[in-house]
């Protein structure tokens, strides 16, 4: 196999918009507080009848459309989820079921805010492999619902959504469109994020997370560039992880993607976990600010300080 290709994105949030105004009102916070540490001005939150697999079955729908396939032409589903109330059936079986897709391989990936990269990394492999033909890769998480609205330094970070791609076979002759990933993960540090509890609720060591990720994280983008045979200045855009502005902003020039467009979707969307990637890579297409074939890193980290990273060629 010449390996594989993103062909479509698409995204999905849900209508609601909760601002900064807004948790002024419920908890011991305001705008500037929460834009000086964390840049976030607004974020989307699902109502109770909006499970996780809808906000997925959306986005993929659209990607789907934008793709010009139909469900039936799908046989592998992965949805990178931590978030999914129900063990069984699994968040990719229902999404199949809400779509039609019919007898696909469908299974969650729960690496949390780097889950997405890590099913991406996992579809490419299927396809390379012939174990697949073409995948629907699913980054959704609704973490308004494991969020202690009353806790400050938690509630203000936290947003829904879902983000898809189409993962095909690239041509033959064609260079891969995905390059091949870096990951890994920290296990002694896990407990610097943590869904836990029941019921469950969010928690995390932001100290820890900002230096871990301020000082480590370069040189595994760097590597994820190497791997895949680009320079960071050949990068068009660098689609991190939407934890937090503070993190987002510095990363690019210290991973040396100076000409690089910076996804900064944190700012309207917070973080949204293994939604952030995908959403935020489909908004960059949708808006049209970079262009079909230009290379982007696309790096996750978070839960179990676990990270995951590839350069991709957009669609």
């Amino acid at each position: 196999m010449n390996g594989s290709r993103i062909t479509a994105v698409g995204h999905y949030q849900p209508p609601k918009v909760l601002t900064n105004e807004d948790l002024r009102g419920m908890v011991d916070t305001s705008d500037e507080w929460i834009r000086s540490r964390v840049g976030i001005r607004t974020r989307h939150i699902a109502g109770p009848d909006e499970p996780v697999d809808e906000l997925a079955a959306h986005a993929a729908a659209k990607a789907l459309a934008a793709a010009g396939l139909a469900p039936r032409d799908i046989d592998l589903v992965l949805v990178a989820t931590s978030t999914a109330v129900d063990r069984s059936p699994n968040t990719a079986a229902r999404v199949a079921a809400r779509l039609g897709v019919p007898q696909p391989a469908a299974m969650d990936i729960n690496v949390v805010c780097a889950g997405f990269t890590h099913a991406l990394a996992t579809a490419d492999h299927a396809v390379r492999a012939g174990a697949a033909t073409r995948a629907l890769v699913i980054g959704a998480d609704k973490m308004s619902e494991v969020t202690d609205w009353t806790d400050r330094t938690t509630c203000v970070l936290v947003g829904d959504g879902a983000g898809a791609a189409v993962v095909e076979a690239a041509a033959p002759g064609e260079s891969p469109g995905i390059g091949p990933v870096l990951w890994g993960s920290v296990p002694e540090m896990g407990h610097a994020v943590r869904i836990e509890g029941m019921p469950p609720r969010f928690a995390q060591e932001g100290q820890s997370v900002y230096r871990w990720a301020t000082t480590r994280l370069p040189p595994l983008a760097r590597r994820a560039c190497e791997l895949a045979g680009t320079t960071p200045e050949e990068l068009a855009a660098v689609v991190l992880h939407q934890a937090n502005l503070r993190i987002i902003e510095p990363l690019a020039g210290k991973i040396g993607a100076v000409n690089a467009i910076v996804a900064r979707d944190v700012v309207e969307s917070g973080n949204t976990s293994a939604a952030s990637i995908p959403l935020a890579l489909s908004k960059l297409v949708e808006q049209g600010e970079i262009s079909s074939g230009d290379r982007a890193l696309l790096f996750g980290f978070g839960g179990n300080l676990s990270y995951a990273g590839q350069v991709v060629r957009c669609p």
